[in-house]
């Protein structure tokens, strides 16, 4: 299978997809920075800068799973005062509806969208409403879940809504779903965080997280500062893993 991602980051879904072996065949990310990353790690994949000056119809059927993680700025729950938190009306967040023309434009078998998990409330549910009417009116059906990054044995919450569209032809089988790997039961796994031996089981949650340790002794400012964006916004590989293994499975059963 191929894949394309846009809003790429530091390549989260890229390297999820390369663990998968779905091959890279382009990535988008406007912030120099991060495609430099993009570049080192994933050099055979092409490379595009911002979204709204792209042309996506050289992709048209050459992709089967595309995904995005649409900048979350506006559904960010530490922008629910004032006007901060405009969801889908924000200048940010409302570039879901590039990646709506890019989709359009593409026309992808599979989509993988996340988001913080607050855009399934902001403008009063109005805006998830609007992503599931822009999908379905591109004829894709869709699944979606909150997950977090303790699902899959993570030390943290990460609470991320993934949500996953495939075409209305394709039929699930009740009990069927995309997310059939991300909140198995793990073993537990033992952490030590800032000296603190902590023991963590996979689908669990905590009263609180643990304590994390930074430390920037030598490094620039500059470039700490860029890292901590970078991650910050990255998705956890692990989840995109195990939806990539599931799209598989499930796009196999339907070409039987």
């Amino acid at each position: 299978m191929k894949h394309g991602s846009l809003f790429s980051g530091i390549g989260g879904f890229d390297y999820a997809a390369e663990q998968s072996d779905i091959e890279n065949i382009f990535h988008c990310e406007w912030i120099e920075s991060k495609r430099k990353i993009l570049k080192h790690h994933f050099p055979n994949s092409i490379s595009h800068g911002d979204i709204t000056e792209t042309d996506f119809t050289i992709y048209r059927n050459r992709i089967d799973i595309l995904s995005g993680g649409f900048p979350c700025q506006d559904a960010s729950i530490a922008k629910q005062w004032g006007e901060g938190q405009q969801g889908l009306q924000g200048q940010r967040t409302g570039l879901f509806y590039e990646m709506c023309r890019a989709i359009s434009e593409i026309r992808p078998k599979y989509i993988i969208s996340e988001n913080v998990s607050n855009i399934l409330k902001t403008n009063k549910g109005e805006d998830f409403s609007a992503i599931l009417t822009e999908l379905s009116r591109m004829g894709y059906n869709a699944e979606w879940r909150v997950c977090r990054a303790s699902d899959v044995g993570a030390p943290h919450h990460r609470s991320r809504v993934y949500l996953v569209a495939y075409p209305s032809f394709i039929r699930l089988q009740q009990g069927q779903t995309f997310f059939s790997y991300v909140q198995e039961t793990s073993s537990p796994r033992s952490w030590d965080i800032a000296g603190a031996s902590v023991q963590i089981m996979g689908g669990g949650t905590w009263k609180s997280e643990p304590p994390v340790l930074c430390v920037d002794d030598g490094v620039p400012s500059k470039l700490v500062r860029e890292s901590l964006h970078g991650y910050g916004n990255a998705i956890v590989p692990e989840i995109a893993i195990r939806i990539f293994k599931r799209i598989k499975e499930i796009d196999n059963e339907h070409k039987h």
